[in-house]
């Protein structure tokens, strides 16, 4: 018992049910393991004893992080505040320049709670007030009150309350906003609560017992952003989508001249591209998208090179006309000769170009442009560039290095930063460079009309060797990965080779990390996908060295999380979807539309699981997600109409039952999803035409009430392989394969919108009029 109640005091689960029958205990030494990894001794019964004593004798007035949501009641930690305590809520300080008047920050608002009050009461606190920061122990810090002090009330006032901008759109602590009042009866919020600006922001308590707490305070909108009208657009992997231009794989030119062509000509409302995240690099890199080196920052693989406006400026013109060979011959090898896309290759040529590009002088104005993103990006920018830097010379997996470099803050790796300057800019320079063109694809969907734009996808976590390990090392648990419990469909279980952040350092730091990455992922984005979304509830921890049936689930902060997540797409002004397949716990998906988080539901899984098991007609399918016919983890529609998913993996022994009962099963799946269309008159040319069985497949998706319908855009020319097949590594080319015909043939982007079937499947979705802005027009 004493195990379980301090696993249970620190999230961490004894148990679990991978059915609504049936419950699996977790082992001892599991719930040990993670117990450690989250810093708490319980190696021995004397060790549970101590730690149980230390984690039941703490008393806290708040918790390390508290969440108010816009208009809805106040979490139990402030609610339950002794009456007359003094509640200060210092506003966070940053902001874009310009956001403070007279460069000053906003003054904090003090309260005091009551049992009852007929009106809110806001005072302005003098110097000797409560403390609006707390030294140790608690004490005043000196002067933390004398912005408040030194400004007039009216003043204080307007500034202390400013933050939501027009609209209601916020952009952070500071624009104009109507002075404070009660909340609206009904809403459940005290009548002393005066609701500060959306933010994070620091809470100070002080109770008339003289006791005294601080705390982050996350002041969230109630929703997300939501999609203007109902729309269409493509799911891509950017990697496969070459075009005449590119460099052997595609990239961020090719996605900038899809989203133009798919605005203007389809009237599409967006393109969803996998993770663009920074790789591991090495000779192979990792080619999965899925466990980046940094979630943090992008990829320069994707750089259109002859993009960029010093590209036109280099003088060794030779040795640039010698990379394009290389290059044009690279996407011959992969277009027409079988070769699968070799992201080292690709970088290889590349990163020679961008070597000559940067000894370009920057004009005046791209000067202080980098200069910019220097300032805003900061120090995880720099320890970033400085990891890559360190990795050319001492190879990728930082645990390996000498012991003096694998310490961001060390002594060692200060003076390897100054021994490696023109490395570092280096990759600073590239990081800005890739910002650069991830902006003008998302303004180039935006001129096309598109209401939505380019959805980026953020992956669960990050190579344990990677740049955002070593920068961050204390948010990281370590010796434990991430993966998934036993199911249905694995036996095993799944390992995936992500470290994952430990809650309490989230919690402790106010979120952080989480903050800054949700940030950089949405400064050019029009939506963000949520890969298991799941993980903001809790995630499959798994020991170094054990089995994945030897995990348990570690639960994190929901509230919190969300929160976060809300907060920073508000002030994006972008759409959230959560891919919330497989395995969900009961209320996580009604948590997430709550806050306005679409769901991700793919047609094939659409039953009724808890009735007769048939297909779910369209109009009862939820509104408020991404419908979808395929993913890139399954198979494309061609392949599952056809069987052809099934012979796949019999090929390549991942089938746990014979060939025959498979495709028993699978027919059978099939045929009841074509009954179903054939009733609904979808299908009007009948069976066996495998083509129109596709165009029948997303009339019905567009029957469905979802906000968003995603079309695979291998499905628009017939392409029957998937671009990975969970459960391989090199039994299959998982994330190497071109865009292909239904015979194999690898196609271009250009001839993928030349394509007569793609122009009759997007027959069924095309708007009667496309929704093409004029030139330089922008949504608000």
């Amino acid at each position: 018992m004493g195990l379980s109640r301090l696993a249970a005091l620190h999230g961490v689960a004894t148990s679990y049910s991978p059915s609504p029958d049936a419950t699996v205990s977790v082992p001892d030494d599991t719930v040990i393991a993670v117990l450690a990894a989250l810093g708490v001794d319980a190696g021995t019964p004397e060790d549970v004893r101590r730690s149980l004593v230390a984690a039941e004798s703490r008393s806290r007035l708040l918790p390390p992080t508290v969440v108010v949501w816009a208009g809805e009641p106040l979490p139990a930690a402030l609610a339950s505040l002794p009456s007359g305590s003094t509640v200060t809520v210092e506003p966070e300080a940053s902001g874009p320049p310009g956001r403070h008047p007279a460069g000053r920050p906003p003054a904090p608002l003090s309260m005091r709670s009551r049992a009852a009050a007929p009106a809110p009461a806001v005072t302005r606190p003098a110097a000797q007030a409560a403390p609006a920061t707390a030294g140790p122990g608690g004490a005043p810090a000196p002067g933390a009150l004398a912005t408040a002090a030194a400004l007039a009330p009216e003043a204080a006032a307007a500034e202390a309350l400013a933050g939501v901008g027009a609209a209601g759109a916020s952009a952070g602590v500071g624009a104009a906003e109507a002075p404070a009042r009660e909340a609206p009866a009904g809403t459940g919020v005290p009548a002393w609560w005066v609701p500060p600006p959306h933010g994070v922001h620091r809470i100070h308590v002080r109770t008339p017992d003289h006791r005294r707490a601080s705390a982050t305070l996350i002041a969230a909108p109630a929703r997300v952003p939501q999609p203007a009208e109902r729309t269409h657009g493509f799911l891509v992997q950017l990697y496969s989508l070459l075009s005449a231009r590119s460099w052997g794989m595609g990239d961020l030119g090719d996605l900038a001249d899809l989203a133009a062509w798919a605005g203007r000509t389809l009237g599409s409302g967006f393109v969803q591209v996998n993770p663009l995240h920074a790789a591991v690099p090495g000779r192979p890199t990792d080619p999965s998208p899925y466990r980046p080196s940094s979630r943090r920052f992008p990829d320069p693989v994707h750089l259109r090179v002859e993009s960029i406006p010093e590209y036109g400026h280099i003088r060794d013109r030779a040795t640039l006309d010698d990379l394009r060979q290389d290059a044009a011959a690279l996407s011959e090898a992969v277009l027409n000769k079988g070769a699968l896309i070799d992201r080292d290759a690709v970088w290889e040529l590349k990163r020679q170009a961008l070597e000559l590009v940067v000894r370009v002088p920057l004009t005046p104005g791209r000067r202080a442009a980098y200069c910019d993103f220097l300032a805003e990006q900061g120090q995880p920018l720099e320890d970033h560039a400085l990891w890559c830097a360190l990795a050319e010379v001492h190879g990728p997996d930082w645990h390996t290095w000498p012991e003096a470099l694998r310490d961001p803050r060390s002594p060692g790796a200060a003076r390897a930063r100054s021994d490696l300057l023109d490395r570092v800019d280096f990759h600073c320079r590239l990081a800005w460079l890739t910002a650069c063109q991830l902006a003008e694809a998302q303004r180039a969907a935006e001129d096309a009309g598109m209401g939505v734009g380019v959805v980026h996808d953020l992956a669960v976590g990050v190579h344990p060797a990677g740049a955002d390990t070593w920068a961050q090392q204390d948010a990281f648990a370590r010796g434990m990965s991430v993966g998934a419990p036993p199911d249905a469909f694995n036996a095993r279980g799944q390992d995936w080779g992500l470290p994952p952040w430990r809650p309490d350092t989230l919690a402790a730091t106010g979120y952080a990390a989480y903050r800054d990455l949700l940030r950089a992922r949405l400064a050019h984005a029009g939506a963000l996908r949520i890969d298991h979304v799941m993980g903001l509830f809790r995630l499959w921890w798994v020991p170094e060295g054990r089995p994945p049936t030897d995990g348990t689930y570690v639960a994190y902060d929901a509230e919190a999380m969300l929160a976060v997540l809300v907060l920073e797409a508000h002030r994006a002004g972008t759409a959230v979807v959560g891919e919330d397949l497989g395995t969900v716990e009961p209320g996580v998906r009604e948590a997430l539309a709550r806050r306005g988080v679409l769901g991700t539901s793919v047609l094939w899984f659409e039953r009724d699981w808890e009735g007769d098991g048939r297909p779910i007609a369209p109009e009862k399918w939820r509104r408020a997600c991404l419908a979808t016919a395929t993913t890139h983890d399954l198979p494309s529609t061609a392949a599952r109409l056809t069987g052809d998913h099934v012979t796949l993996r019999h090929r390549l022994g991942l089938l746990t039952r014979s060939l025959e009962e498979e495709l028993t099963d699978d027919v059978t799946d099939t045929a009841e999803w074509l009954a179903l269309l054939a009733r609904l008159r979808m299908l009007p040319e009948g069976d066996g035409d495998e083509e129109a069985a596709v165009r029948a497949v997303h009339r019905f998706l567009l029957r469905t009430p979802a906000l968003l319908t995603g079309v695979w855009l291998p499905d628009t020319v017939g392409d029957r392989r998937p671009q990975n097949l969970p459960g391989t590594w090199d039994q299959y080319p998982n994330w190497r394969l071109p865009i292909a015909d239904g015979e194999g043939h690898p196609v271009t982007l250009e001839e993928i919108t030349a394509s007569p079937r793609l122009h009759a499947l997007m027959e069924v979705l095309r708007p009667r009029k496309p929704r093409t802005a004029p030139p330089g027009e922008r949504r608000p």
